[in-house]
């Protein structure tokens, strides 16, 4: 079992991946990556801080806010910060999401699971694997129309 550190530890290294994926400055000094990241969640800069300098774990409102933010579920934040597991939040698939074949269809993040892909890269596989997502179906409602 992982200890408070190691989940804060790597909680914020994911959260860190997930800002750069979405475009928040948080490498530079005067970036402004935290203030604008605290201000699109609704909460407090002291908390992205403190998540930030591994120093704590946000509350619920915090990782609700984060998730908005950040665009990801809250089940992935919540999973991701060890608060819950994924026994605790199971999957069920929504009807409409299924391949050619009938099978059901993995979300970006059990894509990412399933494939191995490093924590560290992640966000940036999920972003990815989304945006390919939205792609075809942007170009088919295009092609349906007149």
């Amino acid at each position: 079992m992982k200890s408070d550190a190691e989940h804060i530890e790597e909680f914020a290294d994911w959260v860190e991946d997930v800002m750069r994926a979405r475009g928040y400055d948080i490498d530079s000094p005067r970036g402004g990556g935290k203030t604008k990241l605290a201000e699109d969640a609704g909460v407090h800069r002291a908390a992205i801080t403190r998540l930030l300098q591994r120093q704590s774990m946000p509350d619920l409102d915090t990782m609700r806010g984060l998730a908005r933010a950040l665009r990801v579920p809250v089940r992935d934040v919540l999973i991701r910060s060890g608060k819950l597991t994924e026994e605790d939040l199971p999957l069920s698939p929504p009807a409409a999401a299924a391949t050619a074949d009938g099978a059901p269809a993995l979300s970006a993040e059990q894509a990412a699971a399933a494939l191995g892909i490093p924590g560290h890269l992640r966000a940036a596989f999920v972003q990815i694997t989304e945006q390919l997502r939205e792609r075809p179906a942007a170009v088919a409602d295009r092609q349906e129309r007149p």
